[in-house]
């Protein structure tokens, strides 16, 4: 597996057939047995606290757990992989659990413009994003994603498998999805601050 031949942008890199589809299943199984919550948004202070709803998301947390300790070995390589041949930032690992994703039609689901960049000693600065549903399964709910040399937002690719990255600090949203529902995996990866 390399980056090699796979879409890039200047916002964005897509790394394509990251998992089979025997193993997206298992990754959705797993995932579809975990709470599903509501997720939230941290503010920065003086931002309001949420007044206007920015993210209409159902999320779940990946333990890392024996039975979870695949999934985490493949995004790691996969992660450094592309980040050496892309980014080249210095990267330490992931800064959370896997966040397992869910977007729902009968809610409205969708998350606002954003960056994932937080003030942290160990800071976010490569965001990835693993499709786990089918395209044709939802409408609406597409990845857009700022950044490079175009004036307006770019949408990602929707194919099952696809797995996204791009730095954190770029900003992105994903649009309400009208009909299904979209699944999708989650991660980040921190280092020092950049300089």
């Amino acid at each position: 597996m390399s980056a090699a031949g796979n879409i890039s942008t200047q916002s964005f890199v897509v790394w394509e057939n990251a998992f089979s589809p025997q193993e997206l299943d298992a990754i959705v199984a797993y995932g579809d047995r975990l709470r599903l919550e509501k997720a939230s948004v941290i503010y920065e202070p003086g931002q309001g606290g949420g007044k206007d709803p920015v993210r209409i998301t159902r999320t779940a947390w990946f333990p890392r757990v024996a039975e979870t300790a695949w999934i985490y070995e493949r995004l790691e390589r996969i992660a450094l992989a592309l980040n050496q041949q892309v980014y080249h930032y210095d990267l330490v690992g992931f800064s959370d659990p896997l966040q397992y994703t869910v977007y729902q039609d009968d809610e409205g689901g969708f998350f606002d413009w954003h960056a994932d960049q937080l003030e942290a000693p160990m800071p976010r600065k490569l965001s990835f994003s693993l499709q786990l549903s089918e395209a044709g399964s939802y409408e609406g709910c597409d990845l857009e994603i700022f950044g490079g040399s175009t004036r307006a937002p770019v949408a990602a690719p929707r194919e099952r498998g696809i797995m996204v990255a791009f730095p954190s600090y770029v900003m992105h949203r994903v649009t309400p999805v009208t009909r299904g529902t979209r699944k999708a995996l989650v991660f980040w990866a921190a280092g020092p601050r950049f300089r």
